[in-house]
């Protein structure tokens, strides 16, 4: 066998004189004989082998050198083939047959002895590599074999008998399943091969092992359980592998995977292709420096991953309805646009500002585009500052001048800008006009631009446009000398606003009038469609003159009419916050026309009220903390009656100092509707503590006895806190969640009549007054039932009529005060405010008049008090003087 062969040739040296043993001795064909190395020594020396594999002519020398190697084992000689020295060496330990073959080149043969038989050689090299194998098989079975064992059982193989060997499972060997010569060996069974293929299904391969195979799936394949190799076709379950679902990606980048059956091909969109080093990758083509672009010669090819661009050169735009960027773009050179005068207007001097425009647009070159707009603006300021004859124009025709300048400007500007390169730039002239332009490429930032008095903040998406591509320009220009010719020009409400003034404002409401607080500005973007933008545009306004409190701040634009003129209009227009000299306005279009603020004004309210708001709350202020300090203090009062008191006047306390100081700060929304909201909450919880009190009154008159009083007394404790702070809080709570923006008008911080909100508060106003009235009744008959009954000289009848003055003043003080303020309508409302206002503003010096200046016991306490605080003045001065005059009889002590 092989393994034998290589087994043996480790230990054999074979070396031959290339020159005298030529083709005898050669190693190479040493390994040549490896199939048959396997023959045993019996069978090399049998008469057949002889003859048949030698020849007869080798058949002697065969025999003449087995018989001589035999005879010969430890002696040096040579024979008929090749001279051979055999012997055992000391070096390697070979079992006892072994033999071991070199050269004998110290004693080289005689020259008529080089080869005398032809195959000696080979039967002996034969020979020696049979008995060297089957002494190492014999020296192996010996010693693994158990005692009735072939000992001669080749490798794969299992001892049956003294005399038979079973190959193993998957291993056969010549003469079938069982071996009774020690000439046959084991070898594997290829189950995958013909003619015993064993079938795996479909899409699957055999794989062979020794003694034994497997089945795997075929490459793009796989088993549904996930294992990897199964024996059968029963147990295949082999189906396609999505290679697309895989993680990581097997097609990289922007390559597209396509599954198929037992692979996968990655594709490419337009513009790219696959990488030649890297099958699964795809990268950009570059369409312009492989020349595969139509781009015009107007034009620049500017290569982006997957695609390519056309962009027009600097100073050249697309030529009308094509776009920049787009790879069928075709450019011309920017021109200066047309810029015509308004038609049917005589003035010298708007004639020199055309000859003026006529000349830049003459000498107008892209290259030099910002000198061009430095030479515009310094025109249009020369106009404006010195209008000449434009003054004695009717003011319609100066309306229609200020709108052809607005639009043209615009027009102009807009144009002009395709010739600047990206970048921003700024021009402020000697007269105050300023222009802020931006030349931007594609981006989704928020863009801003600032001026002295002004400042613009929009997106990009309003600068671009969905129509537009490439580079887009955004500008702003202020000129305050715009203004002169605007004087007058109409206003236009538009219908919803009109209506919510009218409503705030009704009596107050003059003939509108407006006054410019800010500049002119004129804001101009790329794209064209303006009139209904995806986003609004925010402008914040500088402005030197402060809004008085009670005129109206309105945001506007000027609106183009047919006729060449136009007018301010509020539509689309809001104004988000004014404060001292800034003032914050939202539009959803620009109409490429300027955006400004004027604002309207309103009758001022009488003065005599006002001064008698103002005076009778301060007063009113001062008599409701010395009230409360009263009910707070005064221990020969304190009862359920004074705690009443004490939570009415901190109520209306607190109510009086914030409509006093904040029911006018309408200049932020938000703020305004808070304190509305606490001026709602506050006069509720007032009226309910008045309820209170009424039915306090009541429950006392019915129950004059000391044990009735206490009950009610208890009564009224666990009752007034929960329904005097917790009712005017629900209130409010449901008014604010369903009309949270009916908080605050435009002119006061208190309840828009929008909608009847108003009455959130005046419902429950009336109901408490309702109430109020029903208990003042039965309780004004239950006392005059109790005076007729009692002596006049008792003290409970001098206490029934106290209360019963009391009931009345409180009826009057707290509820029919905010009558006279609903009955302010028709020819009478001057009157009803005057007494409405006078009223209300003193109700804390009625309760303090009341409750306080007509008690007995507090008139007691306040003598205690001031007799107190007259005493200890007295004491200070004396103890003073006293200081004094032994200071002065020390000093004089010390001088004698």
């Amino acid at each position: 066998r092989h393994a034998d062969l290589k087994r043996f040739s480790a230990h054999v040296d074979v070396t031959t004189d290339p020159v005298r043993q030529t083709g005898c001795c050669l190693y190479s064909r040493f390994h040549s004989l490896a199939p048959i190395v396997a023959l045993t020594p019996q069978r090399l020396l049998s008469d057949s082998f002889l003859r048949t594999g030698l020849g007869a002519k080798g058949e002697g020398c065969a025999l003449s050198a087995l018989e001589d190697s035999r005879s010969s084992l430890e002696e040096p000689g040579s024979h008929g083939c090749c001279p051979w020295r055999v012997h055992s060496p000391e070096r390697v330990a070979l079992p006892p047959a072994s033999l071991v073959l070199t050269p004998h080149l110290s004693s080289p043969p005689p020259p008529d002895s080089r080869a005398p038989c032809p195959a000696g050689f080979l039967v002996l090299l034969l020979l020696s590599l049979g008995l060297a194998a089957q002494n190492l098989r014999a020296s192996a079975s010996t010693a693994s074999a158990p005692p009735g064992c072939a000992p001669w059982c080749p490798r794969n193989s299992v001892c049956v008998s003294a005399t038979a060997c079973r190959c193993h499972p998957g291993f056969s060997s010549w003469s079938g399943e069982i071996i009774t010569s020690p000439a046959d060996s084991c070898a594997d069974i290829n189950e995958c091969g013909p003619p015993l293929a064993v079938s795996c299904g479909k899409f699957a391969d055999c794989q062979n092992v020794d003694g034994s195979h497997y089945c795997t799936c075929s490459p793009g394949y796989g088993l549904v359980s996930g294992a990897t190799t199964f024996r059968n076709e029963s147990e295949n379950t082999c189906q396609d592998v999505d290679e697309c679902q895989q993680k990581p990606r097997i097609c990289k980048g922007r390559s597209v995977c396509i599954n198929t059956l037992g692979s996968y091909t990655c594709t490419c969109p337009p513009g790219l292709e696959l990488n030649p080093k890297d099958p699964n990758l795809c990268t950009d083509v570059d369409e312009c420096s492989s020349g595969r672009h139509p781009c015009h010669s107007s034009t620049i090819c500017v290569n982006t991953v997957g695609s390519y661009r056309c962009h027009c050169h600097p100073g050249w735009t697309p030529l009308p309805g094509l776009r920049d960027n787009q790879n069928t773009t075709v450019c011309e050179e920017v021109s200066f646009p047309i810029w015509t005068p308004p038609p049917g207007i005589q003035s010298q001097h708007l004639s020199h500002f055309f000859e003026r425009i006529r000349d830049l647009r003459r000498r107008f070159q892209s290259a030099s585009a910002q000198d061009t707009f430095k030479g515009l603006i310094h025109a249009v300021d020369h106009l404006l500052e010195t209008p000449g004859d434009l003054e004695t124009l009717p003011r319609s025709e100066q309306h229609c001048v200020a709108a052809n300048l607005l639009f043209g400007l615009e027009d102009v500007l807009r144009g002009l800008s395709q010739a600047l390169s990206n970048g921003s730039l700024t021009f402020n002239s000697p007269a105050g006009t300023e222009l802020t332009l931006e030349v931007l490429e594609q981006g989704d930032r928020s863009i801003s631009l600032s001026q002295n008095r002004a400042k613009m903040l929009l997106n990009w998406e309003t600068v671009q446009g969905s129509a537009d591509s490439g580079p887009s320009v955004v500008g702003l220009v202020s000129t305050p000398g715009m203004g002169k010719l605007l004087a007058e020009a109409p206003l236009v409400l538009d219908p919803e606003r009109q209506e919510v003034v009218w409503e705030t404002h009704k009596d107050l409401l003059q003939e509108v009038t407006h006054v410019l607080l800010s500049d002119v500005i004129t804001a101009f973007l790329s794209n064209r469609d303006t009139q209904n933008l995806s986003s609004p545009v925010t402008f914040i306004f500088n402005h030197s003159v402060t809004p008085r409190p009670r005129k109206k701040v309105l945001c506007v634009f000027w609106e183009h009419s047919g006729n060449g003129s136009g007018h301010w209009a509020t539509t689309g227009c809001t104004m988000v916050g004014t404060r001292d000299t800034s003032t914050t306005c939202r539009c959803t279009h620009l109409s490429s026309f300027a955006v400004l603020m004027v604002h309207y004004n309103l009758q001022e309210e009488d003065p005599v009220l006002d001064v008698i708001t103002h005076v009778g709350l301060s007063l009113s202020l001062l008599c409701l903390l010395l009230a409360a300090l009263t009910f707070l203090l005064c221990r020969a009062i304190q009862n359920t009656s004074t705690s009443l008191h004490l939570q009415l006047s901190l109520c209306l306390f607190l109510a009086h100092l914030l409509f006093l100081t904040a029911i006018d700060r309408t200049e932020i929304q938000m703020l305004c509707a808070v304190i509305a909201g606490a001026l709602h909450y506050l006069y509720l919880a007032s009226f309910t503590w008045m309820l209170l009190e009424g039915l306090h009154l009541f429950l006392t008159a019915r129950k004059l006895t000391v044990v009735n009083y206490s009950s009610v007394s208890r009564f009224m404790k666990k009752l007034m806190f929960p329904v005097g702070y917790g009712v005017p809080a629900v209130i409010v709570a449901v008014s604010a969640a369903s009309r949270p923006r009916l908080y605050g008008t435009s002119t006061r911080c208190w309840l828009n009549t929008d909608k009847g909100f108003i009455w959130a508060f005046l419902g429950p106003v009336c109901t408490i007054f309702s109430i109020n009235l029903a208990f003042f009744l039965m309780t004004f008959w239950i006392v005059k039932n109790k005076l007729s009954s009692l002596n006049s000289d008792v003290s409970t009848l001098k206490n029934t009529r106290m209360l019963t003055f009391k009931a009345t003043a409180q009826l009057f003080i707290l509820g029919c005060t905010w009558c006279l303020g609903i009955l302010q309508v028709g020819p009478a409302a001057r009157v009803m405010a005057y007494l409405f206002t006078i009223i209300n503003s003193l109700q804390g010096v009625f309760i303090f008049l009341v409750h306080c200046l007509l008690s007995q016991q507090v008139q007691q306490q306040y003598r205690k008090w001031f007799k107190g605080v007259t005493k200890t003045k007295a004491e200070s001065e004396k103890y003073t003087l006293s200081s004094r005059a032994v200071s002065d009889a020390s000093k004089h002590s010390v001088e004698n």
